[in-house]
């Protein structure tokens, strides 16, 4: 039982949703550094494009442009993986948007919009990439569907992203429900629910020194994620360490999920 054993997933192949930057670069990065043939993807081709570049001078990293709020999205990465890959390992739904705004203001938008790419997304991709999924996982060595969901969605949040918080509690329900009905085909679904990281999300906030630092005050580990805080953990789940975990969700976030 060595550890280089227990946590190799070289030669996997990944597709990670919203891959370009923040989290989901993060994610990707620790995978392609560790062997694993990775599809991303991001609405913003030219930025897709510039971090596949990037992660390709360590590892083999595919840019797949998409807007995964649409069905031409969603079914543009299935078509991608579908034409390449015989199977796929790992999936990792972490594309996501917020929206803040007063409660007496809060519009009809702002839930369609984090509704469909928190939620909907997530559940459609994995859904029409069963097949691929089903292919590669066994009793041993399932494959792995991992969400990104956010502390947010297990306490309630300082701030007035009333959707976000409501579509992350709700990604957190989703990946235990698909975990139950997809036990028999030797795929799991688990959650990760992280703190602050360095993300476009949170950068309004984590660019300016006096309110980074009231953040980091507030984690009880008294600072934000580091990248290698987010890979770790979904290279846990994603390995053979991981294997008999499913319908879980995590708290990635120094311990704000201790404070209830």
């Amino acid at each position: 039982m060595k550890i280089a054993e227990l946590f190799d997933v070289s030669g996997k192949v990944a597709v990670v949703t919203g891959g370009s930057r923040g989290i989901g670069e993060m994610i990707a990065e620790g995978l392609v550094s560790n062997g694993v043939k990775v599809y991303i993807t991001a609405r913003k081709a030219e930025a897709c494009d510039a971090t596949a570049a990037r992660l390709s001078t360590i590892g083999e990293c595919i840019s797949v442009p998409a807007d995964l709020s649409t069905e031409e999205g969603v079914a543009a990465v299935v078509s991608e993986v579908g034409n390449n890959e015989d199977q796929l390992d790992i999936l990792v739904n972490n594309a996501g948007a917020a929206w803040g705004a007063p409660i007496d203001e809060f519009p009809m938008g702002g839930f369609d919009k984090v509704l469909d790419i928190n939620v909907k997304a997530p559940f459609l991709l994995t859904q029409q990439l069963l097949p691929k999924l089903r292919a590669a996982g066994t009793a041993d060595d399932p494959a792995r569907v991992i969400m990104t969901g956010s502390i947010d969605g297990l306490r309630v949040p300082v701030g007035d992203n009333f959707s976000y918080s409501a579509s992350k509690a709700g990604i957190h329900m989703l990946a235990r429900h698909m975990a139950h009905f997809l036990n028999d085909d030797h795929v799991t679904v688990n959650c990760i629910a992280p703190g602050p990281f360095e993300s476009k999300m949170m950068g309004y906030l984590l660019d300016d020194p006096e309110v980074r630092s009231g953040i980091e005050a507030s984690v009880p580990m008294r600072r934000i994620g580091r990248p290698e805080d987010i890979a770790g953990t979904v290279l846990f789940l994603a390995s053979r360490a991981g294997s008999y975990l499913t319908g879980a969700v995590i708290p990635v976030d120094g311990g704000i999920s201790t404070h209830g």
